[in-house]
Protein backbone atom coordinates (compact mmCIF):
# COMPACT_ATOMS: atom_id res chain seq x y z
CA UNK A 1 0.00 0.00 0.00
CA UNK A 2 1.29 3.46 -0.95
CA UNK A 3 1.79 6.31 1.51
CA UNK A 4 1.24 10.09 1.63
CA UNK A 5 4.13 12.22 2.94
CA UNK A 6 4.33 15.79 4.30
CA UNK A 7 8.10 16.21 4.27
CA UNK A 8 8.10 19.73 5.74
CA UNK A 9 6.88 18.40 9.06
CA UNK A 10 8.45 15.99 11.53
CA UNK A 11 5.19 14.11 12.04
CA UNK A 12 4.64 13.84 8.29
CA UNK A 13 8.00 12.45 7.21
CA UNK A 14 7.13 8.83 7.94
CA UNK A 15 4.01 9.09 5.84
CA UNK A 16 0.53 7.66 6.27
CA UNK A 17 -1.05 4.77 4.44
CA UNK A 18 -3.26 5.90 1.58
CA UNK A 19 -6.97 5.31 2.05
CA UNK A 20 -8.90 6.19 -1.11
CA UNK A 21 -11.84 8.49 -0.42
CA UNK A 22 -10.01 10.88 1.93
CA UNK A 23 -8.78 14.36 1.04
CA UNK A 24 -5.29 15.74 1.64
CA UNK A 25 -6.82 17.94 4.34
CA UNK A 26 -8.09 14.81 6.09
CA UNK A 27 -4.55 13.41 6.20
CA UNK A 28 -3.11 16.72 7.47
CA UNK A 29 -5.65 16.68 10.30
CA UNK A 30 -4.88 13.06 11.13
CA UNK A 31 -1.19 13.91 11.40
CA UNK A 32 -1.87 17.16 13.34
CA UNK A 33 -0.13 19.20 10.65
CA UNK A 34 -0.91 22.91 10.59
CA UNK A 35 -2.69 23.98 7.44
CA UNK A 36 -4.76 27.10 6.91
CA UNK A 37 -8.30 25.78 6.39
CA UNK A 38 -10.22 28.94 7.22
CA UNK A 39 -13.57 27.82 5.77
CA UNK A 40 -13.39 24.42 7.46
CA UNK A 41 -12.74 22.46 4.26
CA UNK A 42 -15.62 23.43 1.96
CA UNK A 43 -13.48 24.91 -0.83
CA UNK A 44 -14.60 28.47 -0.22
CA UNK A 45 -11.61 30.35 1.21
CA UNK A 46 -8.91 29.04 -1.15
CA UNK A 47 -6.28 29.19 1.60
CA UNK A 48 -5.41 25.47 2.04
CA UNK A 49 -3.15 25.49 -1.01
CA UNK A 50 -0.74 22.54 -1.37
CA UNK A 51 1.81 21.54 -4.00
CA UNK A 52 1.66 17.94 -5.21
CA UNK A 53 5.32 17.13 -5.69
CA UNK A 54 4.63 13.48 -6.51
CA UNK A 55 1.63 11.22 -6.99
CA UNK A 56 -0.76 13.56 -8.79
CA UNK A 57 -2.14 10.55 -10.71
CA UNK A 58 -3.81 9.32 -7.50
CA UNK A 59 -6.04 12.38 -7.19
CA UNK A 60 -9.40 13.44 -8.56
CA UNK A 61 -9.63 16.12 -11.23
CA UNK A 62 -9.81 19.81 -10.30
CA UNK A 63 -13.19 20.52 -8.70
CA UNK A 64 -15.44 23.45 -9.63
CA UNK A 65 -14.45 25.09 -6.33
CA UNK A 66 -10.75 24.88 -7.25
CA UNK A 67 -11.33 26.29 -10.72
CA UNK A 68 -12.40 29.58 -9.14
CA UNK A 69 -8.82 30.07 -7.93
CA UNK A 70 -5.74 30.54 -10.09
CA UNK A 71 -3.78 27.74 -8.45
CA UNK A 72 -1.14 27.02 -11.03
CA UNK A 73 0.37 23.75 -12.16
CA UNK A 74 0.82 21.08 -9.45
CA UNK A 75 -1.17 23.14 -6.92
CA UNK A 76 -4.44 21.97 -5.36
CA UNK A 77 -6.73 22.88 -2.47
CA UNK A 78 -6.13 20.31 0.27
CA UNK A 79 -9.83 20.13 1.08
CA UNK A 80 -10.76 19.39 -2.56
CA UNK A 81 -7.91 17.10 -3.60
CA UNK A 82 -9.33 13.65 -2.92
CA UNK A 83 -7.33 10.45 -3.24
CA UNK A 84 -9.28 8.11 -5.52
CA UNK A 85 -6.52 5.69 -6.54
CA UNK A 86 -3.62 3.86 -4.93
CA UNK A 87 -1.03 3.88 -7.71
CA UNK A 88 2.02 5.44 -6.05
CA UNK A 89 3.28 7.40 -3.07
CA UNK A 90 2.13 11.01 -2.72
CA UNK A 91 4.41 13.84 -1.59
CA UNK A 92 2.69 17.06 -0.47
CA UNK A 93 4.12 20.48 0.39
CA UNK A 94 1.90 22.97 2.20
CA UNK A 95 2.10 26.57 1.09
CA UNK A 96 3.46 28.38 4.13
CA UNK A 97 0.91 30.75 5.65
CA UNK A 98 3.57 32.45 7.73
CA UNK A 99 4.18 33.38 11.33
CA UNK A 100 1.48 35.42 13.06
CA UNK A 101 2.24 38.76 14.67
CA UNK A 102 0.75 38.01 18.07
CA UNK A 103 -0.01 40.59 20.73
CA UNK A 104 1.65 39.31 23.90
CA UNK A 105 0.97 42.11 26.31
CA UNK A 106 -1.74 44.14 27.98
CA UNK A 107 -1.32 47.43 29.82
CA UNK A 108 1.04 45.88 32.39
CA UNK A 109 -1.00 46.89 35.42
CA UNK A 110 0.43 46.50 38.90
CA UNK A 111 -1.66 43.87 40.68
CA UNK A 112 -1.89 43.04 44.37
CA UNK A 113 -0.10 39.72 44.96
CA UNK A 114 -2.46 37.49 46.89
CA UNK A 115 -2.26 34.08 45.15
CA UNK A 116 -4.19 30.92 45.96
CA UNK A 117 -0.92 28.99 46.47
CA UNK A 118 1.68 30.35 48.94
CA UNK A 119 4.91 29.27 50.57
CA UNK A 120 5.20 28.92 54.31
CA UNK A 121 8.59 27.69 55.44
CA UNK A 122 9.46 24.60 53.43
CA UNK A 123 5.92 23.83 52.34
CA UNK A 124 3.32 25.03 49.83
CA UNK A 125 -0.16 25.89 51.07
CA UNK A 126 -3.38 26.21 49.13
CA UNK A 127 -5.85 28.58 50.75
CA UNK A 128 -4.20 27.88 54.13
CA UNK A 129 -3.98 24.09 53.75
CA UNK A 130 -0.65 22.30 53.20
CA UNK A 131 -0.56 20.57 49.81
CA UNK A 132 3.12 20.00 48.97
CA UNK A 133 6.72 20.53 49.95
CA UNK A 134 8.43 23.63 48.56
CA UNK A 135 10.30 22.65 45.38
CA UNK A 136 12.24 25.83 44.78
CA UNK A 137 9.47 27.93 43.27
CA UNK A 138 5.71 28.48 42.98
CA UNK A 139 4.57 29.32 39.46
CA UNK A 140 1.35 29.73 37.55
CA UNK A 141 0.13 30.11 33.97
CA UNK A 142 -2.24 32.79 32.67
CA UNK A 143 -3.53 31.53 29.31
CA UNK A 144 -5.51 33.39 26.64
CA UNK A 145 -6.90 30.82 24.21
CA UNK A 146 -7.91 32.73 21.11
CA UNK A 147 -9.42 31.31 17.94
CA UNK A 148 -6.31 32.21 15.94
CA UNK A 149 -3.60 32.52 18.57
CA UNK A 150 -2.73 31.26 22.04
CA UNK A 151 -0.67 33.40 24.41
CA UNK A 152 0.35 32.54 27.95
CA UNK A 153 2.44 34.05 30.72
CA UNK A 154 4.55 31.94 33.07
CA UNK A 155 4.29 33.85 36.35
CA UNK A 156 6.25 33.65 39.59
CA UNK A 157 3.46 33.62 42.17
CA UNK A 158 5.84 34.59 44.98
CA UNK A 159 6.73 38.00 43.56
CA UNK A 160 4.41 38.55 40.58
CA UNK A 161 7.17 38.58 37.97
CA UNK A 162 6.46 37.26 34.48
CA UNK A 163 9.37 34.92 33.81
CA UNK A 164 8.33 34.03 30.28
CA UNK A 165 5.65 34.66 27.65
CA UNK A 166 4.75 32.21 24.88
CA UNK A 167 2.76 33.25 21.80
CA UNK A 168 1.80 30.70 19.15
CA UNK A 169 -0.73 30.10 16.42
CA UNK A 170 -3.64 28.05 17.76
CA UNK A 171 -2.96 24.56 16.34
CA UNK A 172 -6.71 24.04 15.93
CA UNK A 173 -6.45 26.19 12.80
CA UNK A 174 -6.12 22.97 10.79
CA UNK A 175 -9.78 22.34 11.63
CA UNK A 176 -10.95 25.78 10.48
CA UNK A 177 -10.04 29.40 11.16
CA UNK A 178 -13.21 30.40 13.02
CA UNK A 179 -15.30 29.09 15.89
CA UNK A 180 -18.20 28.10 13.63
CA UNK A 181 -15.96 25.74 11.63
CA UNK A 182 -14.71 24.12 14.83
CA UNK A 183 -18.19 23.80 16.29
CA UNK A 184 -19.30 22.15 13.03
CA UNK A 185 -16.32 19.79 13.22
CA UNK A 186 -17.63 18.53 16.56
CA UNK A 187 -21.24 18.26 15.32
CA UNK A 188 -21.29 17.02 11.73
CA UNK A 189 -19.75 14.21 9.70
CA UNK A 190 -19.48 16.02 6.36
CA UNK A 191 -18.58 12.88 4.42
CA UNK A 192 -21.56 10.89 5.62
CA UNK A 193 -23.73 14.03 5.81
CA UNK A 194 -25.09 13.31 9.27
CA UNK A 195 -25.01 14.74 12.78
CA UNK A 196 -22.66 13.05 15.23
CA UNK A 197 -23.99 11.30 18.30
CA UNK A 198 -22.98 12.34 21.83
CA UNK A 199 -20.06 9.89 22.03
CA UNK A 200 -18.71 10.97 18.63
CA UNK A 201 -19.02 14.67 19.56
CA UNK A 202 -17.01 14.09 22.72
CA UNK A 203 -14.28 12.34 20.72
CA UNK A 204 -14.07 15.29 18.32
CA UNK A 205 -13.94 17.81 21.16
CA UNK A 206 -11.19 15.80 22.83
CA UNK A 207 -9.28 15.76 19.53
CA UNK A 208 -9.42 19.56 19.37
CA UNK A 209 -8.55 19.90 23.05
CA UNK A 210 -5.55 17.58 22.82
CA UNK A 211 -3.73 19.64 20.19
CA UNK A 212 -3.94 22.77 22.38
CA UNK A 213 -2.81 20.99 25.56
CA UNK A 214 0.06 19.32 23.72
CA UNK A 215 1.23 22.67 22.35
CA UNK A 216 1.18 24.23 25.84
CA UNK A 217 3.02 21.26 27.38
CA UNK A 218 5.62 21.32 24.59
CA UNK A 219 6.23 25.06 24.92
CA UNK A 220 6.68 24.87 28.70
CA UNK A 221 9.16 22.02 28.21
CA UNK A 222 11.12 24.15 25.74
CA UNK A 223 11.20 26.97 28.26
CA UNK A 224 12.25 24.83 31.24
CA UNK A 225 11.57 21.10 31.47
CA UNK A 226 12.22 21.22 35.23
CA UNK A 227 9.41 23.69 35.89
CA UNK A 228 6.36 21.39 35.58
CA UNK A 229 6.30 20.35 39.26
CA UNK A 230 6.49 24.02 40.30
CA UNK A 231 3.36 25.05 38.37
CA UNK A 232 0.43 25.01 40.80
CA UNK A 233 -2.26 27.16 39.24
CA UNK A 234 -3.49 27.81 35.71
CA UNK A 235 -6.10 30.43 34.74
CA UNK A 236 -7.87 30.07 31.38
CA UNK A 237 -9.54 32.88 29.41
CA UNK A 238 -11.05 32.51 25.96
CA UNK A 239 -14.26 32.90 24.01
CA UNK A 240 -17.15 30.58 24.85
CA UNK A 241 -16.15 27.97 22.26
CA UNK A 242 -12.42 27.95 22.99
CA UNK A 243 -12.87 27.82 26.77
CA UNK A 244 -15.37 24.97 26.66
CA UNK A 245 -13.33 22.93 24.20
CA UNK A 246 -10.33 23.28 26.51
CA UNK A 247 -12.41 21.86 29.37
CA UNK A 248 -13.78 19.11 27.06
CA UNK A 249 -17.36 20.43 27.20
CA UNK A 250 -19.83 19.95 24.33
CA UNK A 251 -20.00 23.11 22.18
CA UNK A 252 -22.83 22.01 19.89
CA UNK A 253 -25.32 24.29 21.71
CA UNK A 254 -23.24 27.27 20.54
CA UNK A 255 -23.94 26.25 16.93
CA UNK A 256 -27.74 26.25 17.13
CA UNK A 257 -30.51 28.48 18.43
CA UNK A 258 -30.45 30.00 21.05
CA UNK A 259 -26.60 29.78 20.80
CA UNK A 260 -26.00 29.43 24.52
CA UNK A 261 -23.01 27.60 26.06
CA UNK A 262 -23.16 24.70 28.46
CA UNK A 263 -21.53 25.27 31.89
CA UNK A 264 -21.18 29.08 31.67
CA UNK A 265 -20.08 29.29 35.30
CA UNK A 266 -16.41 29.28 36.34
CA UNK A 267 -14.72 25.89 36.22
CA UNK A 268 -12.12 24.12 38.34
CA UNK A 269 -10.38 20.95 37.14
CA UNK A 270 -7.37 18.96 38.29
CA UNK A 271 -4.35 18.44 36.00
CA UNK A 272 -5.15 14.79 35.24
CA UNK A 273 -8.58 15.67 33.85
CA UNK A 274 -7.10 18.17 31.39
CA UNK A 275 -3.78 16.31 30.86
CA UNK A 276 -1.82 19.50 31.43
CA UNK A 277 1.68 18.89 32.79
CA UNK A 278 1.93 20.64 36.16
CA UNK A 279 2.08 19.82 39.85
CA UNK A 280 -0.46 17.10 40.65
CA UNK A 281 -1.66 19.17 43.65
CA UNK A 282 -2.43 22.14 41.43
CA UNK A 283 -5.68 23.25 39.82
CA UNK A 284 -6.89 24.71 36.54
CA UNK A 285 -9.41 27.54 36.77
CA UNK A 286 -11.60 28.64 33.85
CA UNK A 287 -13.02 32.15 33.99
CA UNK A 288 -16.83 32.27 33.67
CA UNK A 289 -18.76 33.08 30.50
CA UNK A 290 -21.28 35.92 30.19
CA UNK A 291 -23.66 34.31 27.69
CA UNK A 292 -23.91 33.22 24.06
CA UNK A 293 -20.60 33.92 22.32
CA UNK A 294 -19.64 36.56 24.91
CA UNK A 295 -17.08 34.52 26.75
CA UNK A 296 -14.40 34.44 29.41
CA UNK A 297 -12.13 36.62 27.29
CA UNK A 298 -14.62 39.48 27.64
CA UNK A 299 -14.86 38.92 31.41
CA UNK A 300 -11.06 39.27 31.44
CA UNK A 301 -11.25 42.39 29.21
CA UNK A 302 -13.75 43.99 31.61
CA UNK A 303 -11.47 43.14 34.54
CA UNK A 304 -8.36 44.51 32.80
CA UNK A 305 -10.05 47.72 31.61
CA UNK A 306 -11.74 48.25 35.00
CA UNK A 307 -14.90 49.41 33.23
CA UNK A 308 -16.72 47.66 36.09
CA UNK A 309 -15.28 50.31 38.48
CA UNK A 310 -16.00 53.38 36.33
CA UNK A 311 -18.35 56.10 37.59
CA UNK A 312 -19.18 57.30 34.07
CA UNK A 313 -20.52 55.13 31.27
CA UNK A 314 -17.81 53.64 29.06
CA UNK A 315 -17.64 51.28 26.10
CA UNK A 316 -15.37 48.30 25.42
CA UNK A 317 -14.97 46.93 21.89
CA UNK A 318 -13.15 43.70 21.07
CA UNK A 319 -12.93 43.37 17.29
CA UNK A 320 -12.57 39.90 15.79
CA UNK A 321 -14.48 37.15 13.99
CA UNK A 322 -17.03 37.51 16.78
CA UNK A 323 -16.79 41.16 17.71
CA UNK A 324 -17.95 41.93 21.24
CA UNK A 325 -19.21 45.20 22.68
CA UNK A 326 -19.73 46.12 26.34
CA UNK A 327 -21.36 49.34 27.59
CA UNK A 328 -21.64 50.35 31.21
CA UNK A 329 -20.04 51.31 34.49
CA UNK A 330 -20.01 50.17 38.13
CA UNK A 331 -23.81 50.19 38.26
CA UNK A 332 -24.79 48.36 35.07
CA UNK A 333 -23.06 46.44 32.29
CA UNK A 334 -24.57 45.26 28.99
CA UNK A 335 -22.72 43.04 26.52
CA UNK A 336 -23.39 41.67 23.07
CA UNK A 337 -21.58 39.83 20.30
CA UNK A 338 -21.58 40.62 16.60
CA UNK A 339 -21.33 37.93 13.96
CA UNK A 340 -18.72 39.98 12.14
CA UNK A 341 -17.31 37.09 10.15
CA UNK A 342 -13.65 36.85 9.29
CA UNK A 343 -13.33 39.61 6.68
CA UNK A 344 -11.10 41.78 8.85
CA UNK A 345 -8.91 38.72 9.43
CA UNK A 346 -8.55 38.16 5.68
CA UNK A 347 -11.23 35.47 5.31
CA UNK A 348 -13.13 35.58 1.97
CA UNK A 349 -11.01 38.54 0.85
CA UNK A 350 -9.23 37.79 -2.45
CA UNK A 351 -5.86 39.05 -1.22
CA UNK A 352 -6.64 38.90 2.49
CA UNK A 353 -4.37 37.18 4.99
CA UNK A 354 -4.13 37.02 8.77
CA UNK A 355 -1.69 39.11 10.79
CA UNK A 356 1.33 37.20 9.46
CA UNK A 357 4.76 38.13 8.19
CA UNK A 358 4.49 39.82 4.81
CA UNK A 359 0.94 41.05 5.43
CA UNK A 360 0.35 44.68 4.49
CA UNK A 361 -0.58 46.31 7.81
CA UNK A 362 -0.60 50.04 7.01
CA UNK A 363 -1.72 51.86 3.86
CA UNK A 364 -1.70 55.50 2.77
CA UNK A 365 -2.79 56.88 -0.59
CA UNK A 366 -1.14 60.18 -1.47
CA UNK A 367 -1.75 61.86 -4.84
CA UNK A 368 -3.01 58.58 -6.23
CA UNK A 369 0.07 56.62 -5.16
CA UNK A 370 -0.18 53.80 -2.63
CA UNK A 371 2.32 53.61 0.24
CA UNK A 372 2.34 50.65 2.59
CA UNK A 373 4.31 48.73 5.23
CA UNK A 374 4.28 45.03 6.01
CA UNK A 375 4.58 42.91 9.13
CA UNK A 376 8.21 41.99 9.63
CA UNK A 377 9.17 44.23 6.68
CA UNK A 378 8.76 41.18 4.47
CA UNK A 379 7.79 41.02 0.79
CA UNK A 380 4.01 41.71 0.56
CA UNK A 381 1.88 38.60 0.32
CA UNK A 382 -1.57 40.05 1.08
CA UNK A 383 -3.44 42.48 3.33
CA UNK A 384 -4.31 41.88 7.00
CA UNK A 385 -7.09 43.50 9.04
CA UNK A 386 -5.42 46.76 10.02
CA UNK A 387 -4.33 47.25 6.39
CA UNK A 388 -7.87 46.56 5.14
CA UNK A 389 -9.30 49.19 7.50
CA UNK A 390 -6.68 51.68 6.31
CA UNK A 391 -7.42 50.77 2.69
CA UNK A 392 -11.18 51.35 3.03
CA UNK A 393 -10.53 54.63 4.82
CA UNK A 394 -7.98 55.86 2.28
CA UNK A 395 -10.14 54.87 -0.70
CA UNK A 396 -13.08 56.71 0.85
CA UNK A 397 -10.96 59.79 1.57
CA UNK A 398 -9.55 59.79 -1.97
CA UNK A 399 -12.99 59.14 -3.52
CA UNK A 400 -11.89 55.82 -5.03
CA UNK A 401 -15.05 54.46 -3.46
CA UNK A 402 -18.17 56.51 -2.78
CA UNK A 403 -20.33 56.69 0.33
CA UNK A 404 -22.29 53.65 -0.85
CA UNK A 405 -19.02 51.69 -0.98
CA UNK A 406 -19.05 51.43 -4.77
CA UNK A 407 -15.64 50.93 -6.37
CA UNK A 408 -15.59 52.92 -9.58
CA UNK A 409 -13.33 50.67 -11.63
CA UNK A 410 -14.36 47.30 -10.17
CA UNK A 411 -10.96 46.62 -8.59
CA UNK A 412 -8.08 48.58 -7.10
CA UNK A 413 -4.43 47.49 -7.02
CA UNK A 414 -2.17 48.05 -4.02
CA UNK A 415 0.80 46.29 -5.61
CA UNK A 416 1.22 44.67 -8.99
CA UNK A 417 -0.36 41.45 -7.68
CA UNK A 418 -2.37 42.52 -4.63
CA UNK A 419 -5.76 44.10 -5.18
CA UNK A 420 -9.18 44.68 -3.66
CA UNK A 421 -12.40 43.99 -5.55
CA UNK A 422 -16.02 45.10 -5.21
CA UNK A 423 -16.81 41.67 -3.78
CA UNK A 424 -14.09 42.15 -1.15
CA UNK A 425 -15.49 45.54 -0.20
CA UNK A 426 -18.92 43.99 0.28
CA UNK A 427 -17.46 41.47 2.73
CA UNK A 428 -15.66 44.22 4.65
CA UNK A 429 -18.62 46.59 4.93
CA UNK A 430 -20.81 43.67 6.05
CA UNK A 431 -18.37 42.96 8.90
CA UNK A 432 -18.09 46.64 9.73
CA UNK A 433 -21.86 46.96 9.82
CA UNK A 434 -22.23 44.04 12.25
CA UNK A 435 -19.92 45.70 14.76
CA UNK A 436 -21.31 49.22 14.28
CA UNK A 437 -24.90 47.99 14.64
CA UNK A 438 -23.96 46.22 17.88
CA UNK A 439 -22.61 49.31 19.64
CA UNK A 440 -25.34 51.47 18.13
CA UNK A 441 -28.17 49.25 19.40
CA UNK A 442 -26.49 48.62 22.77
CA UNK A 443 -26.16 52.39 23.35
CA UNK A 444 -29.87 52.75 22.54
CA UNK A 445 -30.88 49.99 24.98
CA UNK A 446 -28.64 51.24 27.82
CA UNK A 447 -29.56 54.15 27.03
CA UNK A 448 -26.63 56.53 26.46
CA UNK A 449 -25.94 59.16 23.83
CA UNK A 450 -22.68 58.16 22.14
CA UNK A 451 -21.28 61.68 22.58
CA UNK A 452 -21.59 61.16 26.34
CA UNK A 453 -19.46 57.99 26.39
CA UNK A 454 -16.58 58.77 28.75
CA UNK A 455 -14.04 56.29 27.36
CA UNK A 456 -13.85 53.63 24.67
CA UNK A 457 -11.52 50.72 25.46
CA UNK A 458 -10.24 48.85 22.39
CA UNK A 459 -9.23 45.31 23.32
CA UNK A 460 -7.49 42.46 21.54
CA UNK A 461 -4.56 41.97 19.21
CA UNK A 462 -6.40 43.18 16.13
CA UNK A 463 -7.73 46.27 17.90
CA UNK A 464 -4.23 47.10 19.13
CA UNK A 465 -2.88 47.41 15.57
CA UNK A 466 -5.68 49.42 13.95
CA UNK A 467 -5.36 53.09 13.04
CA UNK A 468 -7.99 54.88 15.13
CA UNK A 469 -8.54 57.62 12.52
CA UNK A 470 -9.20 54.99 9.84
CA UNK A 471 -11.54 53.02 12.11
CA UNK A 472 -13.56 56.16 12.91
CA UNK A 473 -13.72 57.24 9.27
CA UNK A 474 -15.30 53.98 8.12
CA UNK A 475 -17.63 53.81 11.15
CA UNK A 476 -16.07 50.81 12.87
CA UNK A 477 -15.90 52.67 16.19
CA UNK A 478 -17.87 55.75 17.32
CA UNK A 479 -16.71 59.18 16.21
CA UNK A 480 -15.64 60.68 19.53
CA UNK A 481 -12.62 62.58 20.81
CA UNK A 482 -9.58 60.36 20.11
CA UNK A 483 -8.23 61.14 23.59
CA UNK A 484 -11.14 59.09 24.95
CA UNK A 485 -10.07 56.00 23.02
CA UNK A 486 -7.77 53.70 24.98
CA UNK A 487 -6.10 50.59 23.59
CA UNK A 488 -5.66 48.04 26.38
CA UNK A 489 -3.76 45.45 24.35
CA UNK A 490 -4.35 41.80 25.17
CA UNK A 491 -6.95 42.39 27.87
CA UNK A 492 -7.87 38.72 27.94
CA UNK A 493 -4.33 37.71 28.92
CA UNK A 494 -4.00 40.59 31.37
CA UNK A 495 -7.29 39.76 33.06
CA UNK A 496 -6.27 36.10 33.38
CA UNK A 497 -2.96 37.15 34.93
CA UNK A 498 -4.73 39.39 37.45
CA UNK A 499 -6.88 36.45 38.57
CA UNK A 500 -3.79 34.24 38.79
CA UNK A 501 -1.94 36.71 41.01
CA UNK A 502 -4.80 37.78 43.23
CA UNK A 503 -7.44 35.40 44.55
CA UNK A 504 -9.75 38.38 45.21
CA UNK A 505 -9.86 39.04 41.45
CA UNK A 506 -11.36 35.57 40.94
CA UNK A 507 -14.37 36.64 42.98
CA UNK A 508 -14.58 39.95 41.08
CA UNK A 509 -14.50 38.13 37.73
CA UNK A 510 -17.33 35.86 38.83
CA UNK A 511 -19.32 38.88 39.95
CA UNK A 512 -18.68 40.59 36.60
CA UNK A 513 -20.08 37.57 34.74
CA UNK A 514 -23.20 37.54 36.96
CA UNK A 515 -23.69 41.31 36.75
CA UNK A 516 -23.22 41.72 32.99
CA UNK A 517 -26.44 41.27 31.05
CA UNK A 518 -26.12 39.47 27.73
CA UNK A 519 -28.15 41.22 25.02
CA UNK A 520 -29.21 39.68 21.71
CA UNK A 521 -29.49 42.89 19.71
CA UNK A 522 -31.27 41.25 16.78
CA UNK A 523 -34.09 40.14 19.09
CA UNK A 524 -34.48 43.43 20.97
CA UNK A 525 -34.11 45.95 18.13
CA UNK A 526 -37.18 45.84 15.81
CA UNK A 527 -35.29 47.63 13.01
CA UNK A 528 -32.18 45.47 13.32
CA UNK A 529 -32.04 44.33 9.67
CA UNK A 530 -32.66 47.85 8.43
CA UNK A 531 -29.81 49.17 10.59
CA UNK A 532 -27.49 46.42 9.35
CA UNK A 533 -28.16 47.47 5.77
CA UNK A 534 -27.89 51.18 6.50
CA UNK A 535 -24.62 50.77 8.41
CA UNK A 536 -22.95 49.07 5.47
CA UNK A 537 -22.54 52.48 3.90
CA UNK A 538 -20.32 55.33 5.02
Amino acid sequence: MSRIYFLQFKNGKDGFEIQPGLTILDYAQKLKIKINAECGGIGKCGKCVVRIEKGEENLNQLTSAEKKFDLGQKYRLACQAKIIKDLSDIVVYIKDFGKYEILKYGKGKIVEIFPFYKRKGNNVYKNGEKVDIYRGGIYGLAIDIGTTTIVFDIVNLENGNIIGTVAKTNPQIIYGNDVISRIEYTMVDKKEKRFLNEKERKEKIYELQKVVVKMINDEIKKFDKEIFDKIYEVVIAGNSTMRNIFFIIDVSTLGKIPYEPLNPESLIRNPDEIELKMNKNGEIYGLPLIGGHVGADIVADILASEIYNEENVCMLVDIGTNGEVVIGNKDKLLATSAAAGGAFEGVNISCGVGGIEGAIKEINIINGKVYYSTIGNKYPIGICGSGLIDLLSEMLKNKIIDEKARLKDGEFYITENIKITQSDIFQLITSKSAIKTSWQVLSKIYPIDLKNIDKIFIAGGFGNFINVDSAIRIGLIPNIDKNKIIKIGNGSLEGAREVLLCYKKRKIAEEIARKTKHIRTNEIEPNFNYLLTENMYF
